[in-house]
């Protein structure tokens, strides 16, 4: 019985391990990382990142005026992912006070 489920195993490895089965099945795919220093031509371009009040006060939670020279990269800061602007760990690592209650 389980050379059986043996031979069954690797008869399903080997035929989907095959090139025309991997080709027919990604025609459509759009993989990531091929071209790399290359756009989709039709992906979306930002143009320009919306920063208003409400995201610097949100930016500078737990920071003190004056603010130091070296959050001015808040200023260039895109829409990409940075995690100053978000919360963190908790307890005794929340030195901004992310995670505190308001009460």
């Amino acid at each position: 019985m389980m050379r059986k489920a043996k031979i069954i195993l690797g008869l399903a490895i080997a035929a989907l391990s095959s090139p025309s089965v991997i080709i027919a099945a990604t025609d459509n795919l759009f993989i990531a990382g091929i071209n790399p220093d290359q756009r989709p031509a039709n992906t979306p371009i930002i143009l320009e990142a919306f920063k208003d009040q409400a995201w610097y006060a949100k930016a500078l939670t737990g920071v003190t005026q004056p603010y130091p020279n070296s959050l001015r990269f808040l200023d260039d800061q895109g829409n990409w992912y940075t995690p100053f602007n978000r919360p963190g760990m908790t307890g005794r690592y929340d030195i901004r006070g992310w995670h505190r209650s308001s009460n």
